[in-house]
């Protein structure tokens, strides 16, 4: 205890509530090939990105470029977005924010996962310098090859000067997206799999004291992709009468079953002047004779009402286990159809 003039100085230091905030961030590119990219219609690429959002523990208000997107869960959810650069920002207790933006690739998600843990820190009465400090890098355990990688730095520095972040990261294949300069960066891990991706962080506050001078490093695994078959348009076709779309639903059944793992998508498209509902009276009849005539299971055949197209129409797609459902491609809009009288109606049995 130090006295002064008659008055009692403390030499406790006061004790101060922070918040610490550790993130994971990637993203992912569908497994498509070269080659299959180049064969897959444009109408079929995603024309949306995500990101995932999850924080330890969960309920905090969240906002997507100013606008509320309610709260955090403790598990992973998802929010589709169109493609572009978008804020986001989640508010912590005591005021506390994190703030990121992200530029969304159709395709492509963002994973984020913070935890919040409040802690104290003493902070001396008369502090002489700032340093050392502590500095943590956190990053995700692992991702997918072709995920974006999200490193973030938590620096408890309580000096008054700029603090400069060099970031260097390895593999050397391994390529910062941005961040250059900050506290996060991001890395593209394409073609990096089955290896692991580190980053490495230097700050100093420019003092030339070597304690102002921290380093701390973290490191994520980088998981092959998985070598998934795309789906594959087994036939398409004109429906002009059930007797016809009998032998080509036939076909299907056939393909299924020599293909157990496999599920069978039917895409129904009505036509320019077929009665209202056709596509979806057209589906229900192909599972209805695909599973009780050829014996197929329901579970194994998704119907998809595809809009509308000049004539009635089927597509009869395979789609193998862990492959993305195909996508309708109709060439009309609802405001192109035009219902025939019901005199004029082609009621087909």
């Amino acid at each position: 205890m130090l006295r002064t003039k008659g008055t009692k100085i403390s030499s406790r230091a006061p004790r101060l509530l922070v918040a610490a905030l550790a993130l994971l961030a990637v993203a992912v590119t569908l497994p498509l090939s070269g080659a299959q990219a180049k064969q897959k219609n444009k109408k079929n690429q995603p024309t949306t990105g995500r990101i995932e959002v999850s924080t330890q523990p969960g309920g905090y208000p969240i906002t997507i470029d100013g606008q509320p997107a309610g709260e955090t869960t403790d598990y992973v959810r998802a929010i589709e977005l169109e493609p572009g650069t978008h804020t986001v920002e989640i508010l912590f207790p005591n005021n506390t924010r994190w703030s990121q933006v992200f530029n969304i690739l159709p395709g492509r998600k963002n994973c984020i996962a913070l935890n919040y843990r409040p802690r104290t820190i003493d902070i001396p009465a008369v502090p002489v310098s700032p340093c050392p400090y502590p500095v943590n890098v956190t990053a995700p355990a692992t991702v997918n090859d072709g995920d974006i990688v999200t490193f973030t730095a938590d620096v408890g520095y309580q000096g008054q000067s700029a603090l400069n972040y060099t970031w260097t990261v390895s593999p050397p294949a391994a390529r910062i997206l941005s961040g250059v300069g900050t506290p996060t960066i991001t890395v593209d891990s394409s073609g990096l799999g089955n290896r692991r991706v580190t980053a490495i962080l230097v700050v100093d506050d420019g003092s030339g004291d070597r304690s102002c001078r921290q380093t701390a490093q973290a490191s994520t695994g980088i998981s092959a992709l998985p070598n998934i078959t795309p789906p594959k348009r087994f036939d398409e076709f004109p429906s002009v009468a059930f007797d016809d779309d009998k032998a080509r639903l036939d076909n299907l059944a056939i393909e299924l079953q020599n293909n157990p793992g496999a599920t069978g998508y039917v895409v129904a498209y009505g036509g320019r002047n077929s009665r209202a509902g056709e596509a979806d009276r057209m589906g229900r009849r192909a599972v209805e004779y695909l599973s009780t005539t050829r014996g197929i299971s329901r579970d194994r055949i998704i119907f998809i009402n595809g809009g509308y197209r000049e004539a009635n129409s089927f597509e009869l797609w395979i789609v193998p286990q862990g492959a993305e459902p195909p996508r309708p491609t109709p060439t009309l809009s609802p405001e192109q159809v035009r219902p025939a009288p019901a005199s004029r109606r082609n009621r087909r049995d």
